[in-house]
């Protein structure tokens, strides 16, 4: 975030000029006031855990030795994070602490901290630790025997937590399982020095829940150059070498110890992308604020948003001093970042999701379906033939047969085993078209297709399933159609705009936003209904109805702004064929689409979003 940036984002936080007020504060940043108990926190607060939402948080605390270092240091400051982690708004399931507790690993320092997350133990709040090289014997690997840091936070500690599930027999290393956005997700949490025994453990807990997306925590693995970057430490290229890229379920690891934040994305053994980050604050203002960092899922999105703050100084956000305004949010790219995730595919070598069965034809032929098409008769790779048609599965003989743009060969047109996940069907048409001549292959309605000479007075549904490639904005698939009529608005009458343009189209700009464009029958001009850009290599669903009297286009279900509501009803009806693939100009094909199609249907009425295709 820019110096600028940062300036805005403080002073909508009330954290520039004076007599700011708290209540300008972000919701990331809102904390229980100063001084109240933990336990009137807690309760009152509206932290309530969803295991099912699609969005979820994991909390991760670094470094915390300086503030229980002998007789210095002071609790006040974690204590307001743990409040804040159980009364937050953020749908926090889980939170890491990433080791060095304390300073020197005494008893009395183990016992200050010890109480501080007795507030999460209260309200059985799932959460690990670790020991760092301040927290036990550094020379020393999990083989160590008793220590203060065992006694304080071993596994008669967890034993309550809802998430644990085991630890070595040393008491070092242990794991848990959450449960957030519908499934479960693994956290393993590994000692200063895990030994050969520990990091075998390691791999056989992964092989026993061989399903399960992993975070690694651990004290030390990555180091950071000062710029935002890191690299691997020598111990952690070992980790790496030993645990980490074998095992592909480990998708983001979390370490302390060096100190500024780093981060960086190794490839593993199957060629996947694997998070390492360093999050340490103690070298900040006050050994870090106790600092948290969130790591803010979002799998609708598919992205993780990382932002870094702490909930001390947050909770006093109108009485800081210069120095501390400074500290209540770290915006630097090491500490406030999105990560994109596909999570279906990186999971995929492991937890692939399971794909429904194809849903029957039948079940898809509401009242009023005048035309359902399924591409489902070839195999994957497989020219569409010329003159076999692509049956109607309505059964009323709208039938489609295949046309090539002169001077293109079969492949232009084939059958793909790809398919959106949400469609009926499984299967698809591959159109390799374009605006450059001799290049392109289309489908179009028989001759004796009854649907040739309908006007939709009624209204209309017509449904498509596309997906884009991601060279489709390179210039040559500009108003690439996806579904209309082949006769123009001027054949039907239409004089008014340009009457060479298509009676009815469903097109993609070069911008990779949909447009329906079409003569209605009481305009002589055309109207049209604008979509948005959108992102490639992904599946949507588009719908355009009408109900009678004005259009609206919806894609994935969602009805687009850009909606025209000067009536329109019914389609100009030009004669000749409707296209599938493929846009025209005066009754001539320009071009054939470049993508894939799922499936069409074409119903005679409005349908509601929840009888579209989706499901």
């Amino acid at each position: 975030m820019t110096d600028s940036s940062r300036r805005t984002f403080l002073r909508g936080a009330g954290l520039l000029g004076a007599g700011a007020a708290v209540s300008t504060l972000p919701s990331v940043l809102a904390a229980p006031a100063a001084g109240a108990t933990p336990d009137t926190d807690a309760a009152s607060a509206s932290g309530r855990r969803d295991p099912e939402s699609l969005r979820f948080t994991v909390a991760v605390m670094p470094d915390t030795q300086y503030l229980f270092d002998t007789d210095r240091g002071d609790a006040a400051p974690v204590d307001a994070a743990l409040r804040w982690v159980l009364g937050n708004d953020d749908n926090v399931v889980f939170l890491a602490h990433l080791g060095d507790l304390t300073e020197h690993g005494q008893p009395g320092e183990f016992a200050k901290i010890s109480r501080s997350f007795e507030i999460l133990d209260r309200r059985r709040f799932p959460y690990s630790t670790l020991a760092g090289n301040h927290d036990v014997n550094s020379s020393t690997d999990d083989q160590r025997g008793r220590t203060p840091y065992l006694d304080a936070f071993g596994p008669q500690r967890f034993r309550r937590s809802p998430a644990y599930r085991e630890s070595t027999k040393d008491g070092y290393n242990s794991y848990h399982v959450f449960r957030a956005a519908g499934r479960e997700w693994l956290v393993l949490a590994l000692d200063w020095r895990p030994s050969a025994g520990g990091l075998a453990w390691a791999r056989d807990v992964l092989r026993r829940h061989p399903h399960t997306p992993a975070i690694l925590t651990i004290h030390e693995l990555v180091d950071s150059d000062g710029s935002g970057a890191a690299h691997l430490s020598e111990f952690g290229q070992r980790v790496w070498d030993e645990l980490i890229s074998g095992n592909d379920q480990i998708f983001l690891s979390l370490n302390g110890h060096y100190w500024p934040p780093g981060r960086t994305v190794k490839k593993n053994a199957a060629g996947h992308d694997v998070h390492l980050h360093l999050t340490n604050y103690q070298d900040r203002y006050y050994g870090g604020s106790a600092m948290i960092r969130l790591y803010q899922f979002d799998l609708a999105r598919g992205v993780i948003d990382v932002r870094t703050f702490s909930p001390w100084l947050a909770a006093r956000a109108n009485r800081l001093t210069e120095l501390e305004r400074l500290e209540v949010e770290r915006t630097g790219t090491a500490d406030y970042f999105s990560m994109e995730i596909d999570f279906a595919e990186r999971f995929a070598g492991f937890a692939p999701v399971p794909v429904p069965p194809a849903r029957p034809p039948r079940q898809q032929l509401v009242p009023g379906t005048v035309a359902y098409w399924r591409f489902e008769d070839g195999r994957d790779g497989q020219p569409v033939a010329e003159g076999t048609p692509v049956r109607d599965l309505s059964g009323h003989g709208n039938d489609l047969v295949r046309a090539t743009v002169p001077g293109s060969g079969a492949a232009a047109l084939t059958y793909s085993a790809r398919f959106s996940p949400r469609q009926p069907s499984r299967a698809s048409l591959r159109f390799d078209g374009g605006r450059k001549p001799g290049r392109g292959a289309y489908l179009r309605t028989v001759d004796t297709a009854p649907m040739n000479t309908a006007t939709f007075q009624r209204g209309y549904t017509f449904e498509a399933f596309v997906w884009l490639p991601e060279d489709f904005r390179n210039g040559d698939h500009a108003w690439s159609g996806v579904f209309g009529r082949l006769g123009s608005g001027g054949r039907a009458g239409k004089t008014g705009d340009d009457p060479k343009e298509p009676a009815a189209t469903l097109s993609l700009s070069d911008g990779a936003a949909f447009q329906w464009a079409a003569f209605p029958l009481n305009q002589n001009a055309i109207s049209t209904n604008w979509g948005h850009e959108l992102p490639l290599a992904k599946w949507w669903h588009v719908a355009v109805v009408n109900d009678g009297r004005r259009t609206t286009v919806y894609v994935d279900g969602c009805p687009l702004l850009r909606n025209p509501e000067t009536p329109a009803i019914g389609i100009a009806n030009p004669g000749g064929s409707w296209l599938v693939g493929a846009s025209a100009y005066d009754g001539v094909v320009e071009q054939s689409f470049y993508g894939l199609l799922g499936e069409v249907r074409v119903v005679d009425r409005p349908l509601r979003v929840r009888d579209f295709l989706l499901g």
